[in-house]
């Protein structure tokens, strides 16, 4: 079952409050998105543990009601 675009960012709302979050569709289909996060969380850490932290909060629905998630993730500039 797809996982609609709000449900998908309310979870990355929850563990990253204060992030700037774009969620993209990209097939149209529910299943296959794009997710852009800007997150003082991410100040420092390289970009592959930033994408674990991501993953981390979504690890029960990766590979199940969301199959595929391109990640681009950053701190806030400044």
């Amino acid at each position: 079952m797809p996982m609609p675009a709000a449900d998908l960012e309310s979870r990355l709302r929850k563990a990253f409050p204060d992030a700037e979050i774009t969620i993209t569709d990209l097939a149209g289909d529910g299943d296959h998105y794009r997710a852009r996060i800007v997150s003082d969380q991410f100040k420092g850490l390289p970009r592959v543990r930033q994408h674990q932290l991501v993953n981390k909060a979504l690890a029960d629905v990766l590979g199940g009601a969301l199959h595929a998630l391109a990640l681009e993730t950053a701190a806030p500039a400044g």
